[in-house]
Formats: C-alpha cells, sequence, structure tokens
C-alpha cells in the first residue's frame, strides 16, 4: 500500500504566485488600486498584451482578482483584487520588505530575479 505524501498547505498557493508576472499583477493592483487594462499594461514593462491577459484570467479564476467591463465602445475593463487578494497584501508586503533588505545586502545581482 503506497501513502502519499501530505501536501504542504502553502504548494497551491505559491504555485499560483509563482507564474511569469503574477506577483507584479498582484503587487500593481495592490499598490495602485484597481487598474483599466491599458494603465495596468503600462504599468507592468515589459509584459505583453497576451501575458497579461492569460495572467489577469489565471487569477480572475482563482478569485484573487475582479474583472468588471463596462458597456462602452470600446469596453472599459477594469481589474481590482477581491477579498481573496485582499488576504495576500500582508504576506506581499512582508515578502517586499525582505527581498528589500537583502537587495541592500547585497544577496542579488542585477541580473538576479529581474528587479526587486
Amino acid at each position: 500500500m503506497s501513502k502519499t505524501p501530505p501536501q504542504c498547505p502553502m504548494d497551491a498557493i505559491l504555485r499560483l504566485l509563482m507564474g511569469p508576472w503574477t506577483t507584479y499583477i498582484i503587487w500593481v493592483l495592490n499598490d495602485q488600486g484597481p487598474q483599466r487594462f491599458g494603465v495596468l499594461k503600462r504599468s507592468v514593462p515589459g509584459i505583453s498584451t497576451r501575458m497579461l491577459t492569460e495572467r489577469l484570467r489565471m487569477l480572475q479564476g482563482a478569485g484573487v482578482i475582479w474583472r468588471e467591463q463596462a458597456e462602452t465602445i470600446p469596453p472599459a475593463v477594469t481589474y481590482g483584487l477581491t477579498p481573496r487578494g485582499n488576504d495576500l497584501r500582508s504576506v506581499l508586503d512582508a515578502l517586499g520588505t525582505i527581498a528589500e533588505r537583502w537587495k541592500a545586502e547585497g544577496v542579488f545581482q542585477d541580473d538576479d530575479l529581474g528587479a526587486v
């Protein structure tokens, strides 16, 4: 009889957040509040429209962000953090503080992990 090891309760959430650009998008929405798609794209330099759309759909599906579409021409689409997304604020703020300290201590080189 094979036993599967117990799952770490953080594994699923960390896999969700590890996706490309995911934490950056959440950080922008946390820092700047709800954003229209175009403003959000400009706030995440280097991300393609396709990747931003994919990440936003994934985060919306996970209940981390909400999406609101105004019936205008062209449609005005706005994204923001849900209560579940707001649950991440203190954790991401703490990680940001640690990252800044580690960066100041020289743990990261300029090319390591991108901009912190």
